[in-house]
């Protein structure tokens, strides 16, 4: 897919290349390997998105020949042609637009012979950060009577929490490259497009209809019953007999009681488009916690920190 054939250059990308021809060679959607998952957690996307976001990210890692992937396939692979209002574990797009923009702040990339497809993943990235701003004039992603943005039924907070994280980043670029975001109906300074991210945020911790808090263990006021084997099933300590998959499933998925182990930090699926939330195990579109919920919200809270101590210097993802 690089165009780098020769054994020199082989030899000079090392692993990072073989593990990327690998993916370029037999590549695919994952459910159709793995067909159980397609009931679950099916591929939208597809396959395009995660090697274009690959090759960004190891384009930023190694300084080494992959980002012309990126630059060569923007167009075929759809990142330069897809406007997203999503970023998720599966939707990549929204996330690599904002990488490749973000390049532009060096002078190398802006003298190179693709600028203009860097400049077109900007479009794209603007689109996205612009969508959840509300400052589109078509398509804007929508908000719960609370200010919750909203994409739909199953784990929204995933949606909310990274999109959170990126407009954090990008507000970071846009301050380190003295610009404004410009969105159809207005041009927002960094300032703007961060306080946005902080009622996200806010919204998360308590700051919503329901006073609750969707990260497990903060507050006063949690999700209690949050849908995942090892919170629900009898600790070790309480209980040193055997304990399978059919006996925590009878004994414990179906018990109305809190569940006896508490996972800090775990960000449930939260509330419904009306700011509704049901603290139910068997409520999974709402009370399932995902590692991708709480990733991104670690990165935001770590930049809120650095703000509230004074840093306002030390950005989140180093724009180069």
């Amino acid at each position: 897919m690089l165009g780098l054939e020769s054994e020199g250059d082989r030899t000079s990308i090392g692993e990072d290349w073989e593990l990327f021809e690998f993916g370029d060679k037999f590549s695919g959607k994952y459910d159709e390997s793995a067909r159980v998952v397609k009931g679950y957690y099916p591929s939208v996307s597809g396959f395009k998105d995660e090697v274009l976001w690959a090759a960004l990210w190891l384009y930023k890692a190694t300084d080494k020949d992959y980002l012309r992937c990126a630059l060569e396939k923007a167009n075929e692979f759809r990142g330069i042609t897809w406007a997203i209002t999503e970023f998720s574990w599966d939707v990549k797009f929204a996330g690599l637009q904002i990488i490749a923009s973000m390049l532009l702040m060096e002078e190398r990339h802006r003298k190179m012979k693709y600028k203009h497809v860097l400049e077109q993943y900007r479009s794209k990235a603007e689109y996205y950060l612009c969508a959840c701003l509300n400052k589109n004039n078509v398509t804007n992603v929508n908000r719960t009577p609370g200010g919750l943005l909203y994409i739909r039924q199953w784990n929204n907070m995933q949606y909310a929490s990274n999109a959170a994280f990126l407009l954090t980043v990008y507000s970071d670029h846009l301050q380190a490259s003295n610009q404004r975001l410009r969105c159809d109906r207005i041009e927002l300074d960094p300032e703007e497009v961060i306080a946005f991210a902080k009622s996200q945020v806010d919204y998360i911790l308590g700051a919503n209809p329901m006073s609750m808090s969707y990260l497990v263990g903060y507050g006063s006021r949690y999700p209690q019953r949050m849908h995942h084997r090892g919170a629900s099933i009898d600790s070790y300590k309480e209980n040193k007999g055997f304990i399978g998959s059919t006996q925590g499933y009878d004994n414990r998925f179906q018990r109305n009681d809190p569940n006896p182990n508490v996972v800090i930090g775990a960000l449930v699926g939260g509330p419904d488009q009306m700011d509704q939330f049901s603290d139910d195990r068997k409520n999974f579109m709402q009370t399932e916690a995902c590692t991708y919920n709480t990733a991104s919200l670690v990165g935001v809270l770590a930049k809120l920190h650095g703000l509230d101590n004074g840093d306002f210097s030390t950005p989140l993802v180093d724009s180069s």
